[in-house]
This record gives C-alpha cells, sequence and structure tokens, in this order.
C-alpha cells in the first residue's frame, strides 16, 4: 500500500499537522471535528491555527461526520484529548472496516482504568463491535506540532503488539520530513507518552520559581529514573526508557516553550492559580489530565515517585511551590543507580 486513505479524529494542532504531512506523502486525508464553526473556518482560511500560519493542502477533506472521517479508510489515526478518546473510539466503531489500521497520536493514561490510550480504544470496540479485532498502533515522541507543521525533520516511534501494523505506518508515514521507527513495547512507549507531560509540568514549576538550566537537567534526569521505575514494574523494556518516546519526548517536552505543560507549570511556579494557568495557555494540559492515573499507578505498583507526587501536592494547593522544592532536596540521601558503597 503505496498511498492510503486516511481519517483523522481530531482537528487541533497536532492532528492538522499530522493532516498535512499525510496530505504531503500523498495520502487522501480527512479530518473530522465536532465543531462545524471550526470546519467553515478551516475551509476558508486554510491555516492551521499555530503562529506564522503554516498552510492547511486545499486536497485535505474537512467534515463534522464521524462516518465521513472513518468509513472506507485505511488508518484512522485519534488525535484529541485523552479525555475523549473512549467516545471518539465508541463513535467510529460502527464506521470501521476488519482492516483499517487504527493510530493513536495521543498521550496519556485514562483516570480509574490506567489503560493506555490504544488499550481504551481497543477496550472500547471489543464492547461497540465484538467482531473486530482491529490492529492499533501508539505513535509518540518528540514532535511539537509547531514545527512538523512547517516541514522540521522529527522522527518518532510507532509501537503496536501487531508487528506488520507497525511496519506498515512505519512505511507509509516515513518521508523527508518524518522518520518513524518501531517498537513491540506499546505499554512503555504509551506510559512514557504520559508521565513526560507531568515531568515537563515540574520543570516548566521550577522555571517560574527562577531557577535556572541545573534544576531542569536534574527534574529530567530523575524524571527518567521515575518513569523507567514505574514502566519496568508495569512490565516494560526498559531500554524503552532511552528512546525516543521516553528521553527525547521528555527533552523537547521539558525544554521548549512550545510545550503548553511547561508553560502551565512556570505559571503555577510563578503563582497563579491552576485554573488560571491552564485557561492562559489556552489549551488541554495532559499533565494534569495523566497525573491521578499515574500516582494510582504508582501506588498500586508501589513504585516512588517523589517528582510526580510533588507535582500533585502543588497542583492541588497542599504545598506551595517554593515549599515543595525544599521537599525534594531533603529527601533522604541515595546512590544514584544500583550501586551503593559497602560498609
Amino acid at each position: 500500500m503505496q498511498h492510503a486513505r486516511v481519517g483523522v479524529i481530531g482537528s487541533g494542532a497536532w492532528g492538522l499537522a499530522l493532516a498535512r504531512l499525510f496530505s504531503r506523502e500523498g495520502h487522501e486525508v480527512t479530518v473530522w471535528s465536532e465543531s462545524e464553526q471550526t470546519v467553515e473556518r478551516l475551509r476558508e482560511t486554510r491555516v492551521i491555527p499555530l503562529p506564522n500560519d503554516p498552510e492547511l493542502p486545499a486536497d485535505i477533506a474537512l467534515t463534522t461526520s464521524v462516518e465521513e472521517a472513518c468509513a472506507d479508510k485505511d488508518v484512522v489515526v485519534f488525535v484529541t484529548s485523552s479525555r475523549f478518546v473512549r467516545s471518539m473510539a465508541a463513535q467510529a466503531a460502527p464506521f470501521l472496516g476488519p482492516k483499517t489500521i487504527l493510530v493513536c497520536a495521543t498521550k496519556g493514561l485514562e483516570e480509574g482504568t490506567m489503560d493506555t490510550m490504544t488499550e481504551v480504544i481497543a477496550n472500547e470496540l471489543s464492547k461497540v463491535r465484538p467482531e473486530l479485532t482491529p490492529a492499533v498502533v501508539a505513535l509518540s515522541g518528540p514532535s511539537h506540532a509547531e514545527e512538523v507543521a512547517f516541514d522540521m525533520p522529527t522522527c518518532i516511534v510507532a509501537a503496536s503488539d501487531d508487528k506488520d501494523a507497525a511496519l506498515l505506518v512505519q512505511r507509509l508515514f516515513s518521508g523527508d520530513v518524518l522518520r518513524v521507527y518501531t517498537s513491540d513495547d506499546v505499554r512503555g512507549v504509551e506510559l512514557c507518552g504520559a508521565i513526560k507531560n507531568v515531568i515537563a509540568l515540574a520543570c516548566g514549576i521550577a522555571r517560574g520559581l527562577g531557577f535556572g538550566d541545573n534544576s531542569s537537567a536534574a527534574l529530567i534526569t530523575r524524571g527518567i529514573a521515575e518513569m523507567r521505575r514505574l514502566g519496568t514494574a508495569f512490565g516494560c523494556d526498559p531500554e524503552t526508557f532511552f528512546g525516543l518516546a521516553c528521553t527525547g519526548d521528555l527533552v523537547v517536552t521539558a525544554g521548549s516553550l512550545h510545550s503548553r505543560n511547561l508553560r502551565c507549570g512556570k505559571m503555577i511556579g510563578s503563582g497563579m492559580p491552576v485554573d488560571e494557568a491552564v485557561k492562559k495557555v489556552g489549551a488541554v494540559i495532559e499533565g494534569l489530565n495523566a497525573l491521578p492515573a499515574v500516582l494510582e499507578l504508582s501506588q498500586r505498583l508501589r513504585v516512588e515517585m517523589p517528582i510526580c507526587e510533588m507535582v500533585d501536592r502543588v497542583v492541588s494547593g497542599e504545598v506551595a511551590p517554593e515549599d515543595a522544592t525544599a521537599l525534594l532536596m531533603g529527601r533522604e540521601l541515595k546512590a544514584e543507580g544500583p550501586a551503593a558503597y559497602e560498609d
């Protein structure tokens, strides 16, 4: 399959940047939005709502019909907020074909179930269309929409239990702008995509307190340690935590002003109430969405995650940002890694 019919469920910046990229690679693309107003605006302007107005190709179809976005498609890509992935999977289910490959480009963990986003999709489809057993692929990695939309080289990971599906997504979407690697550690790739947003909030809080690069480097490095501890306890491949889905995505999310989570954390660290900070960013803050599930999973697996726990205490108002720093720095001293001095 050289060229594919692709449905994109979601008309945010990331969904539109992916749609633009897929169109650029010669695929037939249809983008779904729940808002007729959004569809009309995109049809009229043909620009993605990002700085410098990247162009939305004229051959991309726009619709508010889930059926139109999903029926007779080779690939359907979910790019909604994590909180809407389950409901969108249910809406899409009646229109999916037996060979449709489902791709999830949304990062997060579902509160309550602790399901990853591909698990959410698969579980919901099994309820609505039990006769369907579609391949589901997680698409993750360091990929700011602001850069993908301007054809800046980007590397990501396609992870699936279905090797053929992962390889097909890799072939379909790789080109001179996007390079796709494959992985069979779906849970590890998706866990990284969720937790890195929480660590980025922590880095933003530190920036808001006036701290510099040393603090960010420490939070990123020790954040990776927390992600790896939780991931290995969850049955993930430790190597995943040194790749694009973890180290790569965390570095870009915790160090770039394109990052909503970083910007939100920075405002919280400077003393702004959480609700006001979210409103000022003007977009979904997935680190806040993922936080309850991350902490619930860490408690269930008995894994210590002090940075994530402190972010939760700060955003809940239990601890002031400046006090959180003292609590983290005053923790019991330890060795880095498994080695320890003998008496």
